[in-house]
C-alpha cells in the first residue's frame, strides 16, 4: 500500500507532538513493510531527518526567514499537490488542517484530530486563531477521520455533529525505550521535587498546581516544583511570589532532550498533570516509562490514558489536588505501586500497536491488504 503524509505538520513544527507522532508512525509502518513517503517540501522539522533516506521528499532549512511561514505553506502545498498526483498514493493522510484547495485524486483522504481545545477553550485563545474554522472545513472534506481517543471522538460527534461511522479511534503511542535506563539521583534540586512538563496555557492549569502546593505546609516545607517549558510570564512570577514560595523553589527548565527529560521524570517525587482538558496527553505515559508516579486530573481523556496507574483529582478543586499529591509523595508503598502499574499500562500504547491499528483503518478504507 502506498501511504502519503503531507507537509503541514513539518512546516509548522521544528519539534512538537504532532510532527513526532507522524514521524514515529512512518517509522513503524516502514517496519511493517508499507511504502510510505512524507511530502514535506521545504520544511524545518528535526524529527523526520532521522527517517531512512528516500522517505522524505523535501529539503530542510534550519529556520524560515521572519514572517514567512505562510509563504512556505503555500509553496509546500503547491509542490506536494503536484508530487502526490505523480506518485498516486492509496492513502493521503493530511497532517493538519489546510485552508488551501486540495486537488482531487483517487486516494482516500483522512486526517487525525488530536484534541478539541480550540472549540472547548476558545475564550482562552487569541481572537485571531482560525484553527477551529480550518478544522471544520477539513473534516467536512476528508473521507475519514482518526481520533486519538474515545473522548476526542465523542467531542467530535457532540460539537461538530459528525457521524460516528466516519471516525476511527487509534491511540497515540509512547516509545518507552527513550525514557528508560536513565541515571537516578543526579543533581537537579536540593530538595525532592514535583514535576510538571509542557506548556502552561490557561487550560493546562499550572496555576492550580502551584496554588495546591502553596496550600500545604508539608509540601511547601519538603518539596520544590520544577516545570519544563517556556519562561515564566510576569503574571506567573507575580502569582508564585504572592503564594509565599521561597526564592527559586519553583524552577523553570528549558525544553530538554529525551534523555535529559527522562532523568527529570526518573528523579521526581511525582509527576503532576493538572490539565482541565486533554485530547490524549503523552506526558503521563512518559512519566510512567521513566518509573515516575503519576498524579493527574480526572477530566478529558486522562482516565482513558492513565487508567489504573495514577491517582486522580478534580482539577478545579485545590484541596482535592493537594490531598492527592500528599497521598502519593508521603507514601513509599503507593509510589512503588503506581510505578509498577505504570510500567504495565505503557504496554497498551506501543508504537507497533498504534501503527498496526492505523494500518487496519487504511486497509478498511481502501480495501487493500
Amino acid at each position: 500500500m502506498k501511504i502519503a503524509y503531507d507537509y503541514q505538520a513539518f512546516t509548522i513544527q521544528s519539534y512538537g507532538g504532532i510532527s513526532r507522532y507522524y514521524k514515529d508512525l512512518t517509522d513503524e509502518l516502514l517496519k511493517q513493510g508499507q511504502e510510505v513517503n512524507i511530502f514535506a517540501g521545504v520544511h524545518r522539522n528535526n524529527y523526520i531527518s532521522l527517517l531512512p533516506k528516500g522517505v522524505v521528499r523535501g529539503i530542510k532549512l534550519d529556520r524560515y526567514p521572519p514572517k514567512s511561514r505562510w509563504a512556505f505553506r503555500w509553496l509546500n502545498h503547491g509542490i506536494s499537490q503536484l508530487q502526490l498526483q505523480r506518485w498516486k498514493p492509496d492513502i493521503i493522510h493530511e497532517t493538519y488542517y489546510t485552508p488551501l484547495p486540495v486537488l482531487k485524486t483517487n486516494a482516500v483522504h483522512l486526517t487525525t484530530v488530536h484534541d478539541m481545545i480550540h472549540e472547548l477553550y476558545a475564550s482562552l485563545l487569541s481572537s485571531r486563531d482560525i484553527t477551529s474554522n480550518l478544522k471544520k472545513k477539513t473534516l467536512s472534506r476528508v473521507d475519514h477521520i482518526m481520533s486519538n481517543s474515545e473522548h476526542t471522538k465523542q467531542d467530535l460527534v457532540k460539537l461538530f455533529g459528525i457521524d460516528e461511522s466516519k471516525i476511527s479511534v487509534v491511540h497515540h503511542a509512547i516509545d518507552s525505550s527513550l525514557f528508560q535506563n536513565v541515571v537516578s539521583n543526579f543533581d537537579i534540586s536540593s530538595k525532592p521535587y514535583l514535576l510538571y512538563v509542557g506548556s502552561r496555557d490557561g487550560y493546562k492549569n499550572f496555576s492550580g498546581l502551584i496554588k495546591a502546593v502553596a496550600s500545604s505546609s508539608l509540601l511547601m516545607r519538603d518539596f520544590d516544583v520544577i516545570t519544563v517549558g517556556t519562561r515564566f510570564s510576569t503574571v506567573e512570577k507575580n502569582l508564585i511570589s504572592s503564594l509565599g514560595f521561597a526564592n527559586n523553589q519553583v524552577k523553570r527548565i528549558s525544553y530538554l532532550t529525551d534523555m535529559k527529560l527522562a532523568q527529570f521524570y526518573r528523579n521526581a517525587a511525582a509527576f503532576i498533570y493538572p490539565s482541565l482538558y486533554e485530547g490524549f496527553g503523552l506526558p503521563p505515559l512518559e512519566a510512567m516509562s521513566a518509573g515516575c508516579p503519576v498524579v493527574c486530573s480526572n477530566t478529558g481523556s486522562m482516565p482513558e490514558v492513565v487508567r489504573n496507574a495514577g491517582v486522580y483529582f478534580n482539577p478545579l478543586d485545590i484541596e482535592e489536588m493537594r490531598n492527592a499529591i500528599e497521598r502519593v509523595v508521603f507514601s513509599e508503598d503507593l509510589k512503588n505501586q503506581l510505578v509498577t502499574l505504570g510500567y504495565e499500562n505503557i504496554k497498551n500504547f506501543t508504537p507497533s500497536k498504534t501503527a498496526s491499528k492505523t494500518l487496519e483503518v487504511y486497509r478498511r478504507l481502501t480495501g487493500k491488504i
